[in-house]
C-alpha cells in the first residue's frame, strides 16, 4: 500500500508545475517533525541532556478541568483538549530542571495537515511572552512552580478549525529539541461564538445554549394547516463525530488554510452532505422505494448517519430533506457555528428560477400532469448558520440560508447558500450565494393556464399567497414553534412587499408580469375549499364553498382531483375524481361535502399521509375558471414512551415503548428505532408482524451517562407505515 501511495505522490508532484508543494487539504495526514533539527555540524561531546529538556506536558482536558468549562466543550465524549478560538486555554509543561527565564528559550509550535506553512496558517510557532494581545496568538508564563511552568496560550481569532498537532521546542547552541510526536497533545480548535471578534460571534446567552449547545431539536413537517412537530437527535457532541464532521472537510478537499471562514465551511458542506457529484454522506430518495438502506422517516438522528459514512466512506441511504438538513445542523453545532434548522410550508421548487410556478389545465379544467413541470413542496427544511459576512456591504450579516437538499446545481454542484436571510427579505439577490432560487422558494406566485385549441395560452387564475406561507424554526428553550416568516419577506401586501420585489426583479430575477398576459379573473364569484382532520384508516370530508357576490344567477361545472403525492407535491396517483353542477344564487354562499372513504386512499398510500386536493370550477355564462389547490396531511399514530426505575446517571434504568396497530390490516416487518443523546446509543429491533389492533411491547435497559434533561427519541418502520414516533423528556438526576 505505501509503495503505491508514493509513486502516485510522486507522479502527482512531477504533473504539477504550478505548485511547489501539493495541496494541503487533508486534516488527517501528518509529516515527519525532526526531534533534534541541527543548525550545522554538531560537536562531538555534545549531549541534549545537558540542556532544558520537557518531560511531560498537562493538557488540562478532563471535562471537570479550567479548558472544558471555560471554552463551553465539556459535553464532548472526547479525551483530547478541545477549545473555542481567541479565547485563553492553560497547559503546564514539566522539565527535567527548574527553568532559568535568562538563559533557557523554548517556544510552542502548533501545526496541521501534511505540509504545513507559517503564511497559511497550518504552522504556528508561539514565543513566549509577557503579554497577551486580544485574538492573536501568544502565550505568558502564569505561575512557576520547582520544575514546572503554567501557559496561558491565546489562540487566534481567524485561527483555522481543526486539530492540531502541539510541538514544545528549546533552543540550544547546536540545534532546536522538540519533544516528540505525542497524539495525547493534540488539540482540537472550533469556532467561538462566544468571543466578540470571531466571525460567528452570537451575542445572546440563551441563543448560544440553543443553537450551539443543544443537542436535540425539533423538525417541523406536515403542511401549513397542520403543522406537525417530531424531536431530531443532533448529537454533536457523541464520541467520533467531531472527527466524523472535521473528516468531511478533508473529504470535499477544502485546502486547510480556508477552513477559518466560515462561510467556505459552509459552502463546502452544504455540497458534501449530499451525495451528488462528490460522493457525500447522504443518498436523495424520494420514490418510495428504500431497498438496501433505510427509510428517510426512520432515522431519529444524525450521529448513525455522521459515523457510518465516517467508517464506510460511501453515501448513507436514504435521506429526504429533514435528513439532510439534521445532518448538516449537527456539522455546524459541532465546530461551533451557531445553526438552526428552518420549515418553510409550501415551498416553491421553480425549475427555471421565474418566480413563477406553472399548472397547465387541460379543457375539463383539471390539471394536467404532463406539462406541469413545477412543484409546491408541502414544506422544505433548510438550515441558516449565523455568522458576519465581510464579503457583502454591511448589514446582511447574521442569519444565512444553507441547504444540503440537492435540487438544483450551483456553480456546477449540487449545495446552497450562503445566502443572507436579509438580502433575501429586502429583494437584494445580487449578493452570493445563490439568493435568488431561496427567493423564488418563498416567494414565487402560481400560475393556472390553460391551452386553447389555437395554442394560445390563457392565464385563468392567479395564486400570489400560497408560497412560503409559513416559515418556522424551534423556539429558544423550549419545543415551541417560532414563526420567523417576516424575517423572509414583508406583510403580503405591503408597499414594502412591493419594493422588495421590483428590488429582486431589478437585480435579475425573472418575472413575468400578469399584464403581459392575458388574464381577467373572474371576481364576482369566490371559492374555497376545506379539509376535515382526517385520521389515517378512516373516511373524512371534505368541502367546497361558493360565494356569489353578484346579483346574477351562475351554474358552475365543478371538478374535484384528490391525489396521493410525495411531501414534494409530485402526484403519485389521482384516487378521487369527482364532477357535480351547482346552482350559484344571487349574493349568497353555498357549501358542497365530498366524503372520501378510507377504501379509496390506503393501498396506494404514501408514507407521510400527504393529499393534494385540486378543485376548478368553470362559471358556465363567462367561461371564467376558478382554481385552488390545497394539501393535506393524515394523522398518523404515535409510539408511547415510558421509563422504569431510578433515573439516575451511572444506574440501570429501563424504557419502554408501546405502540398499537390502528390499521385494518397486519403490519410486516417492522423496525423500531430508539436513541437519546447522552442516554443510550441508538437500538434497533426488527419485528416480523403486528396484527391489526394489537400492541407491540419493547422493554430496553441502558445506564445514562450524563445527568441533566434529556429526551428519549423512537420511530416506527415499516412498507405500509412510516413516520410513526414517539418521544420523552427524561431529568436525569446526579448520582
Amino acid at each position: 500500500m505505501s509503495e503505491t501511495m508514493s509513486t502516485n505522490e510522486e507522479k502527482k508532484l512531477l504533473l504539477n508545475g504550478r505548485r511547489a508543494i501539493p495541496p494541503n487539504n487533508s486534516n488527517d495526514e501528518e509529516n515527519e517533525v525532526p526531534e533534534m533539527e541541527a543548525f550545522g555540524l554538531i560537536p562531538r561531546g555534545f549531549n541534549p541532556r545537558d540542556y532544558l529538556r520537557v518531560e511531560d506536558i498537562y493538557m488540562f482536558k478532563e471535562p471537570h478541568e479550567i479548558n472544558k468549562q471555560e471554552h463551553h466543550t465539556d459535553k464532548y465524549y472526547n479525551p483530547k483538549l478541545i477549545v473555542r478560538r481567541g479565547q485563553s486555554f492553560q497547559i503546564q509543561i514539566y522539565f527535567n530542571r527548574p527553568y532559568k527565564p535568562e538563559t533557557d528559550q523554548f517556544w510552542l509550535e502548533f501545526l496541521m495537515g501534511r505540509y504545513p506553512q507559517q503564511n497559511k496558517g497550518t504552522y504556528i510557532p508561539i514565543p513566549v511572552g509577557n503579554v497577551l494581545k486580544p485574538g492573536q496568538w501568544g502565550a505568558k508564563i502564569i505561575h512557576r512552580e520547582n520544575n514546572s511552568i503554567r501557559l496561558s496560550i491565546m489562540s487566534s481569532t481567524t485561527c483555522i478549525i481543526g486539530k492540531f498537532r502541539l510541538y514544545v521546542a528549546v533552543l540550544t547552541p547546536f540545534g532546536i529539541l522538540r519533544t516528540r510526536r505525542n497524539s495525547a497533545t493534540d488539540t482540537y480548535i472550533l469556532f467561538n461564538p462566544w468571543c466578540q471578534l470571531d466571525a460567528v460571534y452570537l451575542d445572546d446567552e440563551k441563543e448560544r445554549e440553543e443553537y450551539v449547545l443543544n443537542d436535540v431539536g425539533i423538525v417541523f413537517h406536515g403542511n401549513v394547516e397542520d403543522v406537525k412537530s417530531r424531536s431530531w437527535s443532533y448529537g454533536q457532541f457523541e464520541e467520533n463525530v467531531l472527527d466524523a464532521c472535521l473528516f468531511l472537510m478533508d473529504k470535499a478537499e477544502l485546502e486547510l488554510s480556508g477552513r477559518g471562514n466560515p462561510i467556505k465551511i459552509c459552502r463546502v458542506a452544504s455540497a458534501v452532505i449530499n451525495s451528488r457529484d462528490d460522493n457525500g454522506v447522504i443518498a436523495g430518495s424520494w420514490n418510495n422505494t428504500y431497498d438496501y438502506g433505510v427509510a428517510p422517516s426512520a432515522w431519529t438522528g444524525s450521529v448513525d448517519i455522521l459515523l457510518e459514512y465516517y467508517s464506510s466512506k460511501q453515501p448513507v441511504r436514504y435521506g429526504q430533506c429533514w435528513v439532510f438538513a439534521g445532518v448538516f445542523n449537527t456539522f455546524l453545532r459541532c465546530l461551533g457555528i451557531p445553526a438552526r434548522l428552518i420549515t418553510n410550508y409550501s415551498s416553491a421548487h421553480d425549475n427555471n428560477a421565474n418566480l413563477r410556478l406553472d399548472f397547465f389545465l387541460d379543457d375539463e379544467g383539471k390539471v394536467d400532469t404532463k406539462l406541469t413541470k413545477d412543484s409546491v413542496w408541502n414544506y422544505h427544511c433548510w438550515n441558516e448558520a449565523w455568522m458576519t459576512r465581510p464579503d457583502l456591504p454591511v448589514g446582511f450579516g447574521g442569519w444565512q440560508v444553507v441547504d444540503a437538499t440537492p435540487q438544483e446545481t450551483s456553480d456546477g454542484m449540487y449545495r446552497c447558500g450562503p445566502a443572507s436571510v436579509q438580502a433575501i427579505k429586502h429583494g437584494h439577490v445580487c449578493f452570493q450565494f445563490d439568493a435568488p432560487f431561496v427567493y423564488a422558494e418563498v416567494n414565487s406566485d402560481i400560475f393556472y393556464t390553460k391551452t386553447e385549441k389555437n395554442g394560445t395560452q390563457m392565464v385563468e387564475s392567479v395564486d400570489t399567497t400560497h408560497i412560503g406561507q409559513l416559515i418556522v424554526t424551534k423556539k429558544v428553550g423550549s419545543d415551541g414553534m417560532m414563526d420567523i416568516t417576516e424575517e423572509y419577506k414583508f406583510r403580503e401586501g405591503s408597499d414594502e412587499e412591493r419594493l422588495a420585489l421590483e428590488t429582486a426583479v431589478m437585480y435579475g430575477v425573472k418575472k413575468q408580469n400578469i399584464q403581459d398576459t392575458t388574464y381577467q379573473p373572474q371576481t364576482d364569484v369566490e371559492m374555497d375549499f376545506q379539509a376535515q382532520k382526517a385520521v389515517l384508516g378512516n373516511d373524512f370530508k371534505v368541502t367546497v364553498t361558493f360565494r356569489n357576490k353578484s346579483r346574477n344567477t351562475y351554474t358552475a361545472t365543478t371538478y374535484l382531483s384528490g391525489n396521493i403525492v410525495f411531501y414534494t407535491g409530485v402526484t403519485k396517483s389521482e384516487f378521487k375524481k369527482h364532477s357535480f353542477s351547482v346552482k350559484l344564487a344571487p349574493s349568497s354562499s353555498s357549501s358542497f361535502d365530498i366524503v372520501i372513504k378510507s377504501s379509496e386512499y390506503m393501498s396506494d398510500l404514501l408514507e407521510q399521509g400527504s393529499f393534494h386536493f385540486f378543485v376548478t370550477a368553470r362559471i358556465n355564462e363567462t367561461g371564467k375558471i376558478l382554481a385552488v389547490q390545497k394539501a393535506t396531511v393524515l394523522e398518523i399514530p404515535t409510539l408511547r414512551i415510558k421509563t422504569k426505575g431510578e433515573l439516575v446517571a451511572g444506574k440501570e434504568m429501563s424504557v419502554i415503548v408501546e405502540f398499537t396497530n390502528p390499521l385494518k390490516q397486519t403490519l410486516e416487518n417492522v423496525t423500531l428505532r430508539l436513541e437519546g443523546p447522552g442516554v443510550l446509543r441508538t437500538i434497533k429491533k426488527q419485528f416480523g408482524r403486528i396484527p391489526m389492533n394489537s400492541t407491540l411491547t419493547w422493554e430496553v435497559k441502558c445506564i445514562p451517562m450524563r445527568p441533566g434533561l434529556r429526551k428519549l427519541i423512537a420511530s416506527l418502520n415499516c412498507d405500509a407505515l412510516r413516520h410513526v414516533y414517539g418521544e420523552l423528556n427524561v431529568q436525569i438526576q446526579k448520582p
